[in-house]
C-alpha cells in the first residue's frame, strides 16, 4: 500500500553513478508504506535522462528547469510531486527499510516542518586510521556529536531529508545558485533549514533510526581531500552566515568548535599517553588540522570582497492542498519539555552533503 502523504525525489547528474541510482530508486520503492510517487530529477544530462526513462520503472523522470546545479534540480523534482510531504534521497545512497516511515513520523506534530536521518559512510577502500569520527561530515556521514535519539535540531542534510511542502514553498525551496559550484561546497541544505524555520517558526527533527548508506570513494580518503573539504566548509559557512543573519546562524558551529572538537583532541592525547597506539595521535592531529583548514577557509571568505548576495530562490513552486499554511505554522510555540520529541543541542558544523555537494 502506498502512503498518499509522501513522495520521494532523487536528484542525479552523472552517468558514472547509474548503478548507485538504480539501487537508490529500488530502495525508495521498497519502503513500507511505499511512497505515493518517486521522481528522478536529472540535472542537464540528456544521456542520463534517456537512461532513466528507459531503465528505471515505477518512477517519473523530469529534467532540471533551472540553471545547472543541485539546488534547482531538487526544486524541480519537488515541484513535480503532489503530496503534502516530500522526502529527498541522494542518487548514490541506499535507504534502509524503515527510512521513509522514520522521516515521516515526526510530522504528526504540525509544528515540525522537516526531518532528517542518519547517514552511514560505506568506505570503498579501508578507512584511514587517522580519520576522526568527529569529521565524518567531510565524507557525507553522520558524526560524533550528533544526537543519538530523535531530537530537535537546527538543520539536517538534503541527502536524507523530508519537508512539509507548505514550509518549503514559503521560502521558494533551495536557494538556486548556492550549493556546489566546481569544487566549492556550500551548505545549501543548512541554508534551507534556517530560512524555513525563520519563515514559519517551525522545527526540524533528527531521526537517527532512519538510516541511509552513503559510499565514500577512495579519492575522498586522502589527507589532501580532507583538508580541502574543511577549507571549503569554512568558506561556505561564512558565506551562509552572510545570507542568514550572520552570527546567530553560526551558533551551532561555534558550539562544535568549543565543545566537540576539544573533547576529541583530549581523548586522542589521553589515549596516546596511555600507549594505545599511534592512530589516536593521528586522529588528534587530524582534528587540529581540520580546524585550522576550516578557519583558514573562513578567513579567506571573510576577507574576500563581495557584493550582496542575490536573495532570490526558486519562484513559483506549485502549492499542494491539505496542510496548514506557512502563516499558521509560524505561530507554533517551541516544543515543550517532556514532549514526544525531546529537545537536543543544535546540530553542529554539519553539511558535507552527499551527492553532488560532497
Amino acid at each position: 500500500m502506498a502512503d498518499p502523504q509522501v513522495s520521494v525525489v532523487i536528484p542525479c547528474h552523472t552517468l558514472e553513478r547509474t548503478q548507485h541510482l538504480t539501487r537508490a530508486v529500488a530502495s525508495a520503492l521498497a519502503q513500507h508504506p511505499a511512497p505515493a510517487e518517486v521522481v528522478v530529477s536529472v540535472d542537464h544530462n540528456d544521456a542520463l535522462a534517456d537512461f532513466a526513462r528507459s531503465t528505471l520503472t515505477g518512477v517519473t523522470v523530469v529534467t532540471n528547469e533551472y540553471a545547472r546545479g543541485v539546488s534547482g534540480n531538487r526544486n524541480t523534482g519537488v515541484a513535480h510531486t503532489g503530496t503534502p510531504l516530500v522526502a529527498l534521497l541522494d542518487d548514490d545512497a541506499y535507504a534502509h527499510p524503515g527510512w521513509l516511515a522514520g522521516l515521516v513520523g515526526p510530522f504528526e506534530d504540525l509544528r515540525v516542518i522537516g526531518s532528517g536521518g542518519a547517514i552511514v559512510p560505506i568506505w570503498e577502500s579501508p578507512r584511514p586510521s587517522w580519520f576522526p569520527d568527529e569529521f565524518l561530515w567531510a565524507v557525507g556521514g553522520s558524526y560524533t556529536g550528533m544526537p543519538t535519539m530523535t531530537a530537535r535540531v537546527r538543520n539536517v542534510w538534503s541527502a536524507s531529508m523530508a519537508v512539509r511542502r507548505t514550509a518549503f514553498e514559503a521560502v521558494g525551496g533551495f536557494r538556486v545558485g548556492f550549493g556546489k559550484v566546481g569544487d566549492r561546497a556550500r551548505p545549501e541544505d543548512t541554508d534551507l533549514c534556517l530560512r524555513m524555520s525563520k519563515a514559519t517558526g517551525g522545527t526540524w527533527m533528527y531521526v537517527p533510526q532512519s538510516r541511509i548508506d552513503h559510499p565514500v570513494p577512495t579519492a575522498r580518503t586522502t589527507l589532501r581531500f580532507f583538508l580541502g573539504r574543511c577549507f571549503n566548509e569554512g568558506r561556505g559557512k561564512v558565506e551562509m552566515g552572510r545570507l542568514n543573519d550572520g552570527r546567530e546562524s553560526l551558533d551551532s558551529e561555534r558550539d562544535y568548535l568549543r565543545k566537540t572538537l576539544p573533547k576529541a583532541v583530549g581523548r586522542g592525547v589521553a589515549a596516546t599517553l596511555r600507549g594505545q597506539g599511534a592512530a589516536n595521535a593521528g586522529r588528534a592531529v587530524a582534528v587540529l588540522a581540520g580546524m585550522c583548514a576550516a578557519a583558514a577557509g573562513g578567513a579567506v571568505e571573510t576577507l574576500r570582497p563581495h557584493r550582496p548576495a542575490d536573495p532570490s530562490v526558486a519562484p513559483d513552486l506549485p502549492v499542494a492542498p491539505g496542510l496548514p499554511a506557512a502563516s499558521d505554522l509560524s505561530a507554533a510555540p517551541d516544543l515543550p519539555a517532556g514532549s514526544d520529541f525531546p529537545a537536543a543541542p543544535s546540530l553542529p558544523a554539519e553539511n558535507a552533503s552527499v551527492g553532488e555537494r560532497a
